[in-house]
């Protein structure tokens, strides 16, 4: 089959002229050697010659050019010539060829996979292969790109790295690669919604979207012409019919596109600055959405005058700060809810923000920029940056509207999952996994996530799958020994891979990024198990990988991991991050370069021991060693800002004490430098001059032809003429290009060794593009770098490298082949001869696009150590590894071999490593110790003076002593020892300054304290109700602590509303209603309207009638006098069912039941007992049951506000007992410190042992912990001066917790003795009741008399009783105190048993609320459902009412008119008498129908004339008898009376028949509006039924839902703690070991169950009686209806017999005037008459436009190939004249020998002919370039008159 691109190649090359001349450019710079690109300024100069003088064709002399020179310029006029071909194909040609290919694109048509993609280059004639690199394995992932990870089915997700497409399975984790078909890269892919087919978007010039089918993988449509550059984003609709593309920068492009047929819909620009996202809204699928930078845009396809249009409308932030928008969302109803910057969503309604949505306590809904917002199951679901998922209630944010002036609403998601630390969460995708709810989830920082979003109680953690670097690979290496590699990146990550059996191994986190990485070599570490890394903080760190199974085993280790990392050594010799590692090619010294512009040199044996640094001149960004071909070993540095460094080994010091050295600046080294200076501009003036020579010498050679061939056929006259074409060529030469050099110094992008002392640089910037080769001068210590200037010795030519500069060079081991990393992403390989330093083979190379064009610039490329395998790493994450072409073949089971462990390195203690990245450097360590030292012996020269200030300050104390001791009138004034007395003022004025200024500059830091001390406070404190309190006995170990009471839950504060408005039972609706149902009526106020428009409205236009409406009308008309004939037999059925109505309105129904025996059944199934099962199959869940979230949120607020009340009240009762152990305490004091008075009157033997007072725990007044004073802050700052004296050594660690304990311990050390001031004072009072001391001890002792010898024994009786007393009462308050706090034990433990129970109750009720959430959703459309159903129902059934009361009334009324209509003709009977001879005559006048003009028109006069000419069903049966009789009759004249008539009688009949007629007119609107009323009847039962039918069906389906949500529910396991004596199921006597058959019954419905059978056979005995009662009364009642029956036999008998009579024989007259129209049916088929003639109309007219652009595309075809062939007419004629004017020239002296007056003539006539001739030539010019433009069309230039009389015979 062809191809679409292959039927016109002519027209598409006219069409996409820019895409295809851009890439036959390309394709002719690619093909190309010359060492410079050409300009065709000389072709073009030659070309303008050739049109003026007219020296030949110019084609045929730029084909000898073409031939001659095959230079650059050769190929740039292929190209100028191949775009004025397809001009010659006409522009409607092209068009209709166009058309053919539309119409001939088939659903089977698929293009070529091998054509489109992209194949490396390899230049002519090089034999190179083109396999020579082959993708291996790619290790990366771009995970920053948006919208990078797609699903086509469970297992393969595809995601793009550079020009490749992966796809990856992710069970088997295999890839399978696509490459892209530009080579410039891939902008984004896209997935059909049927997972059948996905898009890949290219990106380079005019890029094309590749729709491509799955799971062949074949291409099946390509879009063309989207954008210009790359596309940013792709969507597809809901249905995947069409295809929506956003460009990237400049253009924006939004295109809808019709991607089966290729053709684009609609176009527009999106917006002027970048847009992120483009998505169809599947609601709606004529809406878009646009969002991007600072903007959001809605979009919608309008159809306007002009056709069909995208019109967008930008979204305007108001108050609110503008902000980038990633992730948004379109709600059904066309609001769109996005995302902000700031983590809140926006909900945007008609382009305005209508309200700002956040969480509580304005809290943002996420910590960062929203990523992505999903619609799934009726949930928000919410991607932020800040690593959370968020799910939100969809109800509630659609309904969410502002509630006061911030604009803000808060909200509460439903659930949330925190996928994990530094986890930016960038997109998601979900996974069509039945039964689960799983998402897979693109991590911006470099991996990718398995998310299980059911959130229940078997929610399984999230999973990362794959992990990878994220941003850009700053470096990899490669093992010396096997196939492992080792990355790192800015992501703080260090990786090792095995490439050979494609497998991550291990990798090691850092605080700082990774910079450069070198593998050290194996003469360094023989088993290669160490890596070196520099990271951006300037460390350096050795990394030892070894392989964890050869370890010693322990017991309950984990999973062992093929492969591990070790930290091994760490030291930090920069300030800047290191760009350079490279260790001496004897592994002796290690170098390091950095961005801070020095190099440090390690000696590696001495465990890398600082040798010394060296200063460079700029930033290092590359170091290398001479290899081992090369005399001596030097260091090869090389600077950013050009300067490139020769600096040979460092001398190693073998015994020198490091600390007599100030520094390590290597500052006799002797260095050589290279200051590159541009020579660009002079190889391109070079190159100038080369090719205007060589064009010089072809112009020559040309011209030695020329003279040849003109002397051969004209002689001397041909040597003349070639003279003169000499003088008239010549022309100035164009200036050579000026020399230039930059300002800016182009940057070193690397470089390597060539010879000793020489080396090859690339560069970037301006001098891109070359390969310079340098030489080293000399050694000068005193010149200066920065004057140096030095140029290099020889160049090489890069093709292609203008604008794309070499990044990184590596070679393999034999050199035969460079490996050159791209900026723009590509690899290019050059294939060199052996041992050629000079690269003079530099020519032929292999070039191939793999990484990102844009930003996969290579950062480091290196091969495997047997050059089989090729790694590259670029800076958009990506690391590829190839296959090097070779004839070996690779094993497919090929595996790294990791190095074994060392013995030992288990038990090795891991070095401490440098995380701090303020930390010391090598250097400034140095220095800082150096410095130290120099403030040491400062502080010790400070300490000295301070020493001997103090001893003049003691001098100076005791001065002052000695004159205090004097007499006063010789001692000095103090003010006199003053030296100075303002200097002291100075220093009170100095010190309260300072002290102002402290004040002053710690206000911040003090409000700052005492706001994160109310932060804790409300954090911490506040939610606390009541906090532990553990209340310990005083004589026993017994102690009771308090419940921690936080804040009452939500559940027991908030409470949903309950479904209370869900629809009651039918019994329920029963009882409620009654058996009178049917006859319930609804308010006069809540009556419904509803507007309808009839058949006849809908066909009226406002235009003049055509044939296809008076069609239409035909059939409307038809249809309208079926449903009136209808109408009107319905009426007529009516009449004769009411009276049966009202009889059967008497009879009671078939189905009554007596309401008592109702209530009785209901009764009875309540309380009968029947406990069925939960779990049975046919359990029916009764309405009061039914349980849903909201009532089980109440039950668990109601459980909670049970909970926290118990243990509320159980808290008051042990602070009680605090309190009281508290007055114990107190009281205990108070009576010891009177027993103590009291012995202190006693004999020391008759003492008794005070009791201990009881101390007060610090846990038992927790809340004395808060509670501190000044003196308590002193000792807490005392105290941490103390801790941070101890802790001064290590200056590099930090405290944590000393100064809180210390604090805490403090406070609880100053309280803790707990006697207040009160309990003092009590005791001091208590003291005054104890007995008086007498005071005779103040006197002098005297020997007691008898009587006070009996009063102290009496005293000492006393006290020792109130000694005793007071003891026991001591022991009384403790035992007393104790019995308390034992007896409050004891409760509290019954109540920790019910709290037990109680948790495991919340436990298990949360479970509950947790599934009936999963269940709410759809229970509440089920439940709103059968709600409609029933409203509907009952409105339905209260219109059935309605609608036959309205008959009933209109009927009574028919029938009075009836009545009427028999009185007026009775009473005209009446007056007319017996014998009167005109009775015929006058009762002909009352009857006679006489049309009459309708008083409301309704129908106009022809639906009456139709009316009255319907059958006789139509009226009265009265009429029709009178009818018959007036056929008989002859016409007769009723405008005149009769003679002999009474004139009375005549005006009496016309009167009454006037009066007859408006009766029949009144009775036949009646009629109508019961044939209507009866039609509506009809249709609502109908409709009842149909509600009726779905109503069950609903309930039923709520029954079924209802019973799947009870079983969900029965799954669930309760906790019920039973004790043995409780269980009754035993086996043979024991219990058995397995009850999951048992049932758990409480007693007391046990004993009802008892009971209730006792009741039920007295009930049953009852029954029985009354069965027999009943049954001899239904006898009776079957005889009487034996008599009825016979009864209503006779009645229809007598009813047939008269119906025979009548009509001859028995007919079902209901069933012959009841049909009916079918009038939805008829309003459908004129609705589709409708649109047939409308559509035919459109048709018709565009078919017509077809035709007239035809027409219009053919004359403008004619048009333009009569331009050609005019101008083919004038070039044949110019080609004419110039002959014939070079003839005339050639012979003007021979020919004529006439008069001189002939002469001047015929010269003036030449010479005017020559001026017409030349004007004409320019005029033609311009002509033929404007028919090469499309679309340029001019008229010939005018003739003159005199030119067309002008002959040639006349010359």
């Amino acid at each position: 089959m062809k191809e679409p691109d292959d039927q016109d190649t002519d027209g598409e090359k006219s069409v996409t002229s820019k895409s295809d001349g851009k890439k036959s450019l390309r394709s002719s710079k690619s093909e190309s050697r010359s060492p410079v690109q050409e300009d065709n300024t000389f072709l073009e100069d030659d070309t303008d010659e050739t049109f003026n003088e007219g020296e030949g064709s110019y084609l045929e002399e730029d084909s000898d050019e073409e031939r001659l020179e095959g230079s650059l310029s050769s190929f740039q006029y292929d190209d100028l010539q191949s775009t004025t071909v397809p001009q010659q194909t006409p522009a409607p040609a092209v068009e209709e060829a166009e058309e053919e290919v539309k119409k001939k694109i088939s659903e089977s048509f698929f293009y070529d996979y091998m054509e489109l993609a992209s194949m490396p280059f390899v230049t002519l004639d090089s034999n190179i292969p083109l396999d020579l690199l082959t993708l291996v394995h790619s290790f990366g992932y771009d995970c920053r790109k948006r919208a990078n990870l797609q699903l086509l089915d469970d297992s393969i997700a595809i995601y793009i790295a550079g020009n490749q497409l992966i796809f990856l399975n992710l069970k088997t984790k295999e890839q399978i690669y696509l490459r892209s078909s530009s080579g410039e890269g891939i902008g984004v892919i896209g997935v059909h919604p049927h997972k059948t087919y996905f898009t890949v978007a290219e990106k380079g010039s005019f890029p094309d979207i590749i729709i491509y089918e799955y799971p062949s993988l074949r291409p099946y449509r390509i879009l063309r012409d989207g954008t210009e550059k790359g596309y940013a984003y792709v969507d597809f609709n809901y249905s995947g019919n069409l295809l929506a593309s956003v460009g990237s920068n400049p253009d924006y492009t939004l295109t809808i596109w019709n991607w089966k047929e290729e053709q684009p819909i609609l176009r527009t620009k999106a917006f002027s600055q970048e847009v992120f996202k483009v998505t169809f809204n599947p609601d709606n699928e004529e809406q878009l959405t646009t969002s991007g930078s600072g903007h959001i845009k809605f979009w919608e396809m309008a159809f306007t005058f002009t056709g069909l249009k995208l019109q967008g409308s930008l979204g305007r932030f108001g108050k609110t700060i503008t902000t980038d928008i990633e992730g948004y969302m379109e709600l059904p109803d066309g609001k769109v809810l996005s995302g902000s910057e700031w983590g809140n969503m926006l909900l945007w309604e008609g382009g305005l923000i209508k309200v700002e949505l956040c969480r509580g306590t304005s809290k943002s809904c996420h910590n960062g920029p929203i990523n992505q917002i999903m619609l799934y199951e009726g949930e928000v679901i919410t991607v932020g940056s800040d690593g959370y998922v968020r799910i939100w209630d969809f109800e509630t944010i659609d309904t969410a509207d502002v509630i006061d002036e911030t604009g803000l609403l808060e909200i509460e998601p439903i659930n949330e999952l925190q996928v994990d630390k530094n986890v930016n969460l960038f997109s998601m995708i979900k996974m069509n996994e039945t039964g689960n709810n799983f998402w897979l989830a693109q991590d911006a920082n470099g991996a990718i996530w398995k998310l299980d979003l059911s959130f229940s109680n078997i929610t399984q953690d999230p999973e990362c799958l794959f992990s990878f670097h994220s941003g850009a690979i700053e470096a990899v290496a490669v093992s010396p020994l096997t196939y492992l590699m080792a990355t790192t990146a800015l992501d703080c990550s260090v990786r090792i891979y095995d490439f050979a059996s494609k497998t991550p191994l291990a990798q090691m986190k850092f605080k700082q990024g990774g910079t450069a990485l070198v593998w050290v070599p194996r003469m360094v570490n023989f088993t290669g198990a160490q890596i070196i890394v520099g990271f951006e903080d300037g460390v350096v760190r050795i990394l030892e990988l070894y392989d964890p199974k050869g370890l010693t085993i322990f017991a309950g280790r984990k999973k062992i991991l093929d492969a591990d990392i070790q930290l091994k050594q760490v030291f930090k010799p920069h300030t800047a991050c290191v760009t350079a590692l490279a260790y001496e090619r004897d592994g002796e010294i290690l170098a390091t370069g950095s961005k801070d512009q020095t190099v440090f040199f390690f000696e590696v044996e001495r465990d890398y021991k600082p040798i010394g640094y060296i200063n460079t001149p700029g930033p290092v960004c590359q170091l290398m060693w001479s290899p081992m071909s090369h005399p001596e070993s030097t260091l090869l540095i090389m600077c950013e800002n050009g300067y490139i460094l020769e600096a040979p080994l460092p001398t190693i010091k073998q015994e020198e004490d490091d600390h007599d050295v100030v520094s390590y600046e290597i500052k006799d080294m002797c260095i050589k430098c290279f200051h590159f200076s541009s020579v660009k501009s002079k190889i391109l003036r070079l190159i100038e001059i080369e090719k205007r020579e060589r064009q010089r010498e072809l112009k020559e050679k040309i011209r030695e032809e020329r003279r040849n061939k003109l002397a051969a056929e004209m002689g001397e006259d041909g040597e003349k003429e070639f003279q003169e074409e000499e003088e008239e060529e010549e022309e100035e030469e164009e200036p050579l290009p000026e020399i230039f050099i930059p300002s800016t110094p182009s940057p070193i992008l690397c470089g390597f060794y060539s010879e000793p002392g020489k080396f090859w640089v690339s560069l970037g910037g301006y001098d891109s593009g070359f390969l310079y080769h340098c030489e080293f001068p000399p050694c000068d210590e005193s010149s200066d770098f920065k004057e140096q200037k030095d140029e290099p010795i020889d160049v090489r030519y890069l093709a292609d490298t203008e604008d794309n500069p070499i990044q990184t060079i590596t070679f393999n081991i034999n050199k035969v082949m460079m490996f050159c990393g791209m900026k723009n992403g590509a690899i290019r390989v050059y294939v060199l001869n052996q041992n050629d330093p000079s690269l003079t083979s530099l020519v032929d190379y292999w070039h191939f696009n793999m990484h990102d064009n844009n930003y996969g610039c290579i950062k480091s490329i290196a091969s495997s150590f047997d050059d089989r395998f090729l790694v590259t790493a670029g800076a958009d994450g990506n690391i590829f590894v190839f296959n090097i072409f070779s004839e070996f073949m690779l094993r497919k089971d090929m595996k790294a071999k990791v190095p074994s462990p060392r013995f030992g390195i288990e038990t090795e203690p891991i070095p401490e490593d440098i995380e701090d990245p303020k930390a010391y450097s090598i250097e400034n360590a140095r220095r800082k110790r150096e410095h130290d030292k120099l403030m040491k012996e400062v502080g010790e020269i400070k300490a000295q003076k301070r020493e001997q200030i103090k001893a003049l300050r003691s001098e100076f104390c005791k001065l002052l002593e000695m004159n205090e001791k004097l007499p006063k009138h010789m001692q000095f004034k103090r003010t006199d020892f003053d030296v100075d007395s303002q200097i002291r003022a100075e220093m009170h004025r100095k010190t309260a300054f300072k002290i102002q200024q402290v004040e002053k500059e710690l206000a911040w830091e003090k409000e700052k304290h005492e706001l994160g001390l109310m932060k804790l406070k409300n954090r911490f404190r506040d939610p606390l109700e009541s906090d532990t309190i553990v209340v310990h006995a005083i004589l026993s170990d017994h102690k009771i602590s308090s419940y921690r009471l936080v804040q009452p839950s939500k559940y027991s504060k908030f409470k949903r509303a309950s479904q209370s408005e869900r629809k009651p039972s039918k019994l329920d609706r029963f009882e409620k209603e009654g058996p009178g149902r049917k006859d319930s009526q609804r308010d006069a106020g809540g009556s419904v309207t509803i507007q309808e428009e009839s058949i006849v409205e809908k066909g009226k236009k406002f235009r003049p009638k055509t044939l296809s409406e008076i069609i239409v009308e035909n059939q409307i008309e038809k249809t309208r006098k079926l449903i009136l004939k209808a109408e009107r037999a319905q009426l007529k059925i009516q009449q004769r069912k009411k009276e049966w109505e009202e009889l059967y309105k008497s009879k009671p129904g078939d189905d009554y039941e007596d309401p008592k025996d109702l209530q009785a059944i209901k009764e009875a199934q309540v309380y009968m007992g029947d406990f069925n099962l939960k779990t049975a199959p046919d359990y029916k869940i009764p309405e009061h049951m039914r349980i849903n979230a909201a009532k089980k949120e109440e039950e668990l607020g109601h459980l909670d506000s049970l909970v926290h009340g118990n243990k509320r009240h159980m808290n008051k009762c042990i602070l009680s007992l605090r309190d009281l152990k508290v007055a114990v305490v107190e009281e205990i004091q108070c009576l010891v410190e009177e027993l103590k008075n009291i012995q202190s009157t006693l004999h020391i033997s008759k003492h008794i042992p005070i009791p201990k007072i009881p101390q007060i725990h610090p846990e038992e007044v927790p809340e004395k912990r808060f509670q501190y004073d000044e003196e308590t802050l002193l000792n807490f700052k005392q105290q941490q001066m103390k801790s941070n004296d101890e802790k001064s050594p290590g200056v590099e660690q930090t405290g944590s917790g000393g100064p809180v304990g210390g604090f805490l311990k403090l406070s609880s050390g100053k309280d803790g003795d707990l006697t207040t001031r009160d309990s003092i004072s009590r005791s001091s009072k208590a003291s005054t009741f104890s007995l008086d001391i007498p005071k005779c001890l103040e006197f002098e002792k005297a020997e007691p008399t008898d009587v006070e010898l009996e009063i102290m024994k009496r005293d000492e009786i006393k006290h020792v009783y109130m000694q005793q007393y007071l003891v026991n009462r001591i022991k009384e308050l403790v035992v007393t105190f104790d019995a308390e706090l034992r007896l409050l034990r004891h409760q509290k433990l019954k109540l920790d048993t019910q709290m037990k129970l109680s948790d495991l109750h919340h436990v298990t009720l949360f479970q509950e609320i947790l599934l009936l959430k999963n269940f709410e959703k759809q229970e509440n459309v089920l439940q709103e459902r059968v709600n409609s159903l029933d409203k509907e129902e009952q409105y339905m059934q209260w219109k059935i009412n309605e609608t036959l009361k309205e008959m009933e009334e209109k009927k009574n009324e028919i029938t009075k008119l009836q009545e009427q209509e028999k009185a007026l003709y009775a009473g005209f009977q009446a007056a007319i008498g017996e014998n009167n001879k005109f009775a015929n005559f006058l009762m002909k006048v009352l009857k006679k129908k006489i049309k009459r003009v309708k008083k409301k028109e309704v129908e106009g006069d022809a639906d009456e004339d139709e009316e009255s000419e319907e059958s006789s069903e139509e009226e009265s049966s009265l009429e029709s008898d009178e009818d018959e009789s007036e056929s008989e009759d002859e016409v007769f004249d009723d405008s005149i009376c009769p003679t002999n008539c009474d004139v009375a009688l005549f005006e009496l009949a016309l009167q009454l028949r006037e009066k007859r007629l408006d009766i029949e007119e009144a009775l036949v609107e009646e009629k109508k509006i019961v044939d209507n009323l009866k039609k509506e009847y009809d249709t609502l039962s109908k409709k009842v039924k149909i509600v009726a039918t779905n109503l069950n069906a609903a309930e039923e389906a709520l029954e079924a839902y209802q019973r799947e949500k009870q079983q969900r529910l029965n799954e669930l396991l309760v906790v019920i703690p039973l004790k043995l004596h409780q269980i009754e199921y035993v086996v043979f006597g024991e219990i058995p070991s397995d009850l999951s058959g048992t049932l758990v019954f409480s007693n007391h419905a046990l004993r009802r169950l008892q009971e209730r059978i006792r009741e039920l056979q007295e009930e049953n005995s009852k029954q029985q009686k009354l069965n027999k009662e009943w049954r001899e009364r239904r006898k009776q009642l079957i005889r009487e209806k034996r008599e009825m029956t016979k009864t209503i036999h006779k009645m229809e008998e007598t009813v047939r017999q008269l119906m025979i009579s009548k009509f001859g024989r028995v007919v079902n007259l209901e069933a012959l005037q009841t049909l009916s129209v079918n009038t939805t049916l008829e309003e459908l088929k004129i609705r589709k008459l409708r649109k047939e003639l409308a559509n035919a109309k459109e048709m018709k007219m565009w078919e017509e436009k077809i035709a007239q652009m035809r027409w219009e595309l053919m004359m403008k075809t004619k048009e333009h190939t009569r331009k050609l062939y005019q101008m083919n007419d004038l070039c044949i004629e110019k080609k004419k004249l110039d002959s014939r004017l070079n003839t005339l020239q050639n012979q003007q002296g021979n020919a004529f020998q006439g008069p001189r007056e002939a002469d001047v003539v015929a010269r003036e006539e030449v010479t005017e002919l020559i001026q017409l001739q030349a004007e004409r030539i320019s005029a033609l010019k311009e002509e033929i370039a404007l028919l090469r433009r499309k679309g340029g069309l001019i008229l010939p230039p005018i003739q003159s008159p005199r030119e067309k009389e002008i002959q040639p015979a006349d010359l």
